[in-house]
């Protein structure tokens, strides 16, 4: 019994930390297919999708600009033009 318990935290343990590692916020959500299309390469959790997104604003989808807009180093500054 203390086996399968152990096995099922550790489980639990690892499916968290791939959630976290891909991304789970507005951008990653909001951004999906964008960062698939214009990012695949980049590495969640260091900056490097955000960065990514952001040099190529032009691109992404208008729900992907808002969540860029919105959130971390864009929340309060508004749209961008």
């Amino acid at each position: 019994m203390k086996t399968l318990f152990t096995l099922a935290l550790g489980i639990a343990v690892m499916t968290a930390a791939s959630a976290y590692a891909q991304g789970t916020g507005p951008v990653a959500t909001q951004c999906a297919t964008d960062i698939q299309s214009l990012c695949s390469g980049k590495q969640h959790g260091q900056g490097q999708v955000r960065a990514c997104l952001d040099t190529h604003r032009d691109k992404v989808s208008a729900d992907c600009r808002a969540a860029l807009d919105t959130t971390g180093g864009g929340q309060g500054k508004g749209p961008r033009r």
